[in-house]
């Protein structure tokens, strides 16, 4: 994988740049849809590639461990396979999910021991194991296996957990430099950085992470229940740290406001399963503000979803046929509206790219930020 960083906007540290990996290229800023056991909800690859115009998707480690399964996934010859996507593919390393299961995991020095969701079976993460899983799953970019700290960890907490994904970093580095890619393309490891929000600490894992030379760094921790301001402020922190001329990845994160801000400081690419959960509760991203397409005031609005066409379904459906679908519980209506958020916010982040190559960052971005704040 390769990063060439085309254009810094001269007011902010926004940036476009090109992400090469053996399965195509990125254009940053990106969005990645989030197909967390190997498919987005509800969407087809050709809803992927024609609709929402996405150029990667994700994946997460631990859902595709436990199903299908890494002998299912390796018989397939890789997710790209399995699933019929050619684009690129990042997997988390499941570590978020595996901290999340309270009461059914212990976590050592040695990893992580969890009980699964599904069949209540056992397991032991430890970062040898996902390195191999990920492997096995075959995305263009893995990342590293960290512990993802609850927002309100105290400092002694804060500390305690920072040490250890420093530590398991290490170990996942060395496996991976260990093993090599399982079918015929390279695998790029990106780091996390952790530190809850403190300010130190997290200048202290920045550093430690961008002593590894990695291909490109992840920012994990943030927007677990913190303020938005001590999000970006933690954001600014990291970033002032993170080598320039690697992508940034900010994991999990958020609103469209949330992305616009975080371009504003430098970040490259983004993932959140927010498009297709909200458009599933039939809660609308669009260019001139946020619908709740349940509402009253849509029944006899016969105008195009979004009037600015973000998403090429705009063309053909009106808010009163979208509102009709949501009232008589159609299961169109979820299709329609995952396609839209997801077209949206890809259409954001590309017309943010834009608009930074331009040298008109900030005027636009002001402008967005009225309107994907404003509730229709």
């Amino acid at each position: 994988m390769t990063f060439e960083l085309q254009h810094t906007d001269d007011k902010t540290n926004a940036r476009a740049g090109l992400i090469r990996t053996d399965h195509g290229t990125i254009e940053t800023p990106i969005f990645m849809p989030v197909g967390t056991v190997g498919s987005v909800k509800g969407l087809t690859i050709r809803d992927l590639k024609e609709e929402v115009k996405a150029q990667i998707i994700l994946g997460n480690t631990y859902h595709l461990y436990l199903r299908p399964g890494t002998e299912i996934l390796e018989k397939a010859g890789g997710l790209h396979k399995f699933n019929g996507w050619d684009r690129p593919i990042l997997t988390d390393s499941g570590g978020f999910q595996v901290f999340s299961l309270t009461g059914i995991r212990k976590l050592t020095e040695e990893g992580c021991t969890f009980s699964s969701h599904l069949d209540g079976s056992k397991h032991m993460f430890t970062p040898e194991k996902v390195m191999d899983v990920e492997r096995s799953i075959g995305a263009d970019i893995i990342m590293a296996l960290d512990e993802c700290p609850p927002g309100t960890s105290d400092r002694a907490y804060a500390e305690k957990s920072l040490g250890l994904t420093h530590r398991w970093l290490d170990r996942c580095i060395r496996r991976f430099n260990e093993t090599e890619p399982l079918y015929g393309y390279q695998q790029s490891l990106f780091p996390i950085v952790q530190g809850c929000t403190y300010r130190d600490l997290r200048q202290k894992s920045a550093e430690f992470v961008a002593s590894k030379n990695a291909d490109g760094n992840a920012i994990g921790g943030l927007a677990v229940g913190e303020p938005a301001d001590v999000m970006y402020e933690m954001i600014e922190v990291v970033n002032a740290i993170l080598p320039k001329d690697r992508p940034r990845y900010l994991m999990g994160v958020g609103t469209p406001a949330n992305l616009l801000e975080s371009i504003e400081r430098g970040v490259d690419m983004f993932d959140c399963v927010m498009p297709t959960r909200n458009g599933r509760n039939a809660c609308l991203f669009t260019s001139e503000g946020i619908m709740n397409m349940r509402n009253k005031k849509w029944e006899d609005d016969f105008t195009p979803i979004d009037p600015n066409g973000t998403a090429s379904c705009d063309l053909f459906y009106t808010k009163a046929y979208l509102h009709h679908l949501f009232k008589a519980q159609e299961l169109l209506a979820l299709e329609i509206a995952s396609i839209h958020n997801l077209a949206f916010y890809l259409w954001l982040v590309q017309n943010a790219r834009k608009r930074i190559i331009a040298g008109d960052f900030s005027t636009w971005k002001s402008m967005m930020m009225r309107k994907v704040t404003n509730r229709l």
